[in-house]
């Protein structure tokens, strides 16, 4: 079994696969990762409460956007499960080219998302959402290059933006509004957050096609934790929340 850690700026997500199945996913604050040892304790756990033998785990591979926890992720694999993890950065195999300008800075987690979506519409042209702490998209092309991203804040940013930064403005339940134009402080924030991602995600799209010359619709994907608010909007292909995990499993599989 394959042991896949998603480290993000809000949240470390993980998921155990055996073959191409996932059998679990698990959540951890990221902010709470102080000591290897009350990660270790808190995975084991996850674990043993789940019917899983952590003993049973081959390999780990993470991919991280928080080089400062990286040592103590790294020192929890080792002590707890038993394994040196891998890391998704320079000099592991993708199999893609990063053509950006300067490749070692594109996140880890853009290119398991990448490497995924890559791998379930191959000779494509790919556009990636990922919904999480930033939204962000990748463009992908048929070659399988990696050719750049756009990132922006993401819903929750957004919504602790005007929560910290206006005197009347308050927190809110992160869900579809029901209209448009909101009846109330809460639904007018709600409509607020929905539908500026949503316009950004319409805008990116249309200018990704026009400056890349695409002939055909690309195939496009979305991921993250808030990519379900999406479904009724039928601008994705796929909406598969776990594609950044499945995405560190196809890099395990190459290494």
């Amino acid at each position: 079994m394959l042991l896949c850690l998603d480290v993000g700026n809000t949240q470390l997500c993980g998921g155990v696969f055996n073959k191409d199945i996932l059998l679990l996913q698990f959540r951890y604050d990221t902010k709470k990762i102080c000591t290897s040892d009350e990660l270790g304790v808190f995975i084991r756990s996850v674990l043993r409460e789940n019917g899983i033998d952590y003993n049973k785990i081959s390999k780990i591979g993470i991919a991280s956007v928080v080089p400062s926890i990286d040592y103590t992720i790294r020192a929890t694999c080792i002590k707890y499960l038993n394994h040196s993890p891998l890391f998704l950065q320079p000099g592991i195999k993708v199999g893609m080219q990063i053509k950006t300008v300067l490749p070692n800075e594109v996140g880890a987690d853009l290119i398991a998302g990448a490497i995924a979506a890559k791998h379930i519409a191959p000779n494509e042209n790919l556009l990636v959402f990922d919904f999480g702490t930033a939204t962000t998209c990748c463009y992908i092309n048929p070659k399988g290059e990696f050719l750049g991203a756009s990132i922006a804040p993401g819903i929750r940013l957004m919504m602790e933006s005007l929560h910290s930064n206006t005197a009347k403005l308050f927190g809110v339940d992160i869900v579809k509004p029901a209209t448009a134009i909101g009846k109330n402080t809460k639904t007018a924030i709600q409509s607020g957050i929905y539908y500026s991602q949503l316009g950004l995600v319409q805008q990116l799209i249309d200018n990704a096609i026009i400056e890349n010359e695409m002939i055909q619709k690309p195939v496009i994907f979305a991921t993250g934790g808030f990519s379900n608010l999406f479904v009724e909007t039928k601008i994705f292909n796929h909406i598969i929340p776990e594609l950044v995990l499945i995405g560190i499993k196809l890099m395990l599989d190459n290494n």
